[in-house]
C-alpha cells in the first residue's frame, strides 16, 4: 500500500493555485515526473506554472481558437510570449471531450458520447474533466507520452484547482487513460 497526501479544497478556483502548484511540483519530483500539462485560457495559469516548476516540460494547452467568440483566442499574445520565454510549450487543440458533440448538441438539441464523458468526469469535479482532457489533448499532439506518467493540473473557471497524476493515453483511445493519483481537489 502507497499512502500519499490529498489536499481538499474548500472553494474552487484561482485562489487555490499557488498550493496546486507547490503540490504538483512536490509531488513530480517525488516521482520523477519531468511532463505537466496544465490548462490555461488567458495564459495567467500556464505563466505561473512555468515560472514555479522551471526545469520541468510544462505544456501548457489553450482554448481552441473560437471557443468564446468566432476567430477569437483567449491566450493574450503577452502570455504567449511570457510562456515561450519560460520554455513552455503552448498547444492549442479542439477539446478532447467537446468538438463535433457540442456542434451536434448546438444544432440538433441532442448530446452525444463526448459529452456524457465530460458530464461523468464532472462529478469529481470541473478541474478532474479538464485535468484528463488535457492530458489526452497533449498526448494526440505528442506532447505527453501515453507511457509515461504526467502531472496535469486544471481548474474551475480560472486558476487551478485540481492536480492528478495520470498516465495519458491519445483522444481515439481515452477509455485507456489512468488517473493514477489525486492530488489535490475541491471538495465541492
Amino acid at each position: 500500500m502507497t499512502a500519499i497526501e490529498v489536499a481538499y479544497f474548500e472553494e474552487t478556483g484561482p485562489a487555490n493555485t499557488e498550493a496546486v502548484l507547490a503540490i504538483a511540483g512536490k509531488r513530480a519530483e517525488e516521482l520523477g515526473i519531468n511532463t505537466i500539462v496544465v490548462a490555461t485560457t488567458s495564459g495567467a495559469t500556464g505563466v505561473r506554472a512555468a515560472q514555479v516548476l522551471r526545469g520541468k516540460n510544462v505544456v501548457a494547452v489553450t482554448h481552441y481558437t473560437g471557443f468564446n467568440a468566432p476567430n477569437e483566442q483567449q491566450l493574450t499574445d503577452a502570455n504567449r510570449a511570457r510562456l515561450k520565454e519560460l520554455g513552455a510549450t503552448v498547444h492549442t487543440a479542439t477539446h478532447a471531450l467537446g468538438a463535433i458533440g457540442r456542434a451536434i448538441k448546438r444544432k440538433m438539441e441532442t448530446s452525444q458520447a463526448d459529452e456524457i464523458v465530460a458530464y461523468t468526469l464532472r462529478l469529481f469535479g470541473q478541474g478532474m474533466k479538464v485535468a484528463c482532457e488535457v492530458a489526452a489533448m497533449a498526448a494526440d499532439a505528442g506532447l505527453a507520452r501515453t507511457d509515461e506518467e504526467v502531472i496535469a493540473i486544471a481548474g474551475t473557471s480560472s486558476g487551478a484547482d485540481t492536480a492528478i497524476v495520470v498516465q495519458p493515453s491519445t483522444v481515439s483511445d481515452f477509455f485507456d487513460l489512468r488517473v493514477k493519483e489525486v492530488l489535490c481537489k475541491p471538495r465541492l
